[in-house]
């Protein structure tokens, strides 16, 4: 197949709709990063509407009471020298993984404060509601040449879901999980506890447990092309310092990578690891990275801080680099795909859309388990709230 063919069959899987009735919608979406390099898409900067807490039995509290606040070391010649294996695995309480919570706590803020969406809930009806990190999935797609993903989406009442199911792959993957790599996992949830204080102005405390299971979560709003996108996503800390104190603005990001020392390791860092740094903060409006930088026996010696703006410029010249226009082109493309695949509304019908490195993305359909995901709890309260039945959204909608 040749590059104009490829480029005719994207053009047919981004229209808005099919283009006369007899023309059923694509059955599956490119990934080739050459379709989708056109000027950047409109996104709306992101607006935050709430947030929630999860706590260290994983409790759901409608608060900021899980949010710590951005700490960093004195500046000195010396470097920080965070023993980041300090306390492993005795002061470690990791997430239980096996427990499967899709949507549930997004879902559990949403019905807490659908009535108070601005637009009222009517505002729902064609909008995308979805974890932030299931969206960074999508925008890193085009470069990603590893690892596959599943999407489930179920459409009710107007509103699209998306939620992640775990591929067999990812799967196997995680339980087959090597010491190295959860020492490594232990090691990122550590040197947030080096870099965050409980309370403005106070000093961090390593002394403590690591438990994965808590979490401060953003709610937010923004538009991506035509699409109205509801999402969460979990948040490290606020610099209660920070030029702007407005939510998402005030954020910070934390993240650790090994020391590098010959240009080839900072391409490849550049090329791979600060693509998903882009797409993870620059969704959420995240504007800066800080990364902490270990050496082989696990101890931080140096402190980088990344803007978000300005990550590509570190590609901009490489032509095996990423380009950001790619990424959010082929997400909005997708959220088309979807959209339009999407058309019955039933929460217990599932869509899913599969994607494997190399291959367009697909989907099939299914009835009830094992891919339904809008719990009978929040599918009853929607319901409940509605003065009358939900109307099923045309391809349009």
């Amino acid at each position: 197949m040749d590059r104009r063919e490829n480029k005719r069959k994207s053009e047919n899987v981004e229209v808005a709709e099919p283009r006369n009735k007899l023309i059923s919608p694509a059955s599956s979406l490119p990934t080739d990063p050459t379709l989708y390099s056109g000027p950047f898409p409109f996104y709306g900067r992101p607006s935050e509407l709430g947030c929630f807490s999860l706590d260290a039995q994983r409790q759901y509290h409608g608060d900021a009471q899980a949010l710590r606040y951005y700490s960093p070391p004195p500046t000195n010649d010396q470097g920080p020298s965070f023993d980041l294996r300090d306390g492993y695995p005795d002061r470690y309480q990791p997430r239980d993984e096996e427990l499967q919570e899709g949507l549930d706590h997004l879902l559990r803020w949403l019905l807490d404060h659908r009535g108070k969406l601005e637009g009222g809930p009517g505002w729902l009806a064609g909008a995308i509601v979805t974890w932030r990190g299931h969206l960074t999935k999508l925008l890193t797609t085009p470069y990603e040449q590893q690892e596959g993903w599943q999407l489930a989406a179920s459409r009710f009442q107007g509103t699209l879901y998306l939620n992640e199911v775990e591929t067999p792959a990812a799967r196997a993957q995680r339980l087959a999980r090597p010491p190295l790599l959860r020492e490594l996992m232990y090691m990122g949830y550590k040197f947030e506890q080096y870099m965050c204080a409980d309370k403005p102005g106070s000093f961090p405390d390593p002394s403590g447990e690591v438990n994965t299971n808590v979490a401060y979560c953003s709610v937010l709003r923004s538009h991506l092309g035509n699409h109205r996108l509801l999402f969460s996503g979990e948040v490290d800390c606020m610099d209660p310092r920070a030029p702007c104190t407005q939510p998402p603005a005030c954020y910070v990001e934390l993240k650790t990578s090994k020391e590098m020392h010959r240009p080839g390791h900072w391409r490849n860092f550049y090329r791979h690891k600060l693509l998903k740094w882009w797409a993870q903060s620059f969704l959420l409006g995240v504007p800066n990275v800080v990364a902490g930088f270990r050496n082989p026996e696990g101890f931080v010696c140096s402190l980088k801080t990344f803007p978000t703006m300005e990550m590509f410029e570190y590609v901009r010249n490489d032509r095996d680099g990423w380009n950001p226009s790619v990424c959010m082109n082929f997400c909005a493309a997708f959220l088309n795909f979807a959209q339009n695949t999407v058309v019955q509304d039933d929460p217990r019908l599932v869509y899913l859309f599969s994607w494997e490195p190399g291959s367009p993305v697909t989907v099939s359909k299914h009835q009830d388990a094992p891919y339904t995901f809008l719990p009978t709890w929040y599918v009853e309260a929607v319901t409940q709230d509605l003065p009358s039945a939900p109307k099923t959204p045309s391809p349009k909608d």
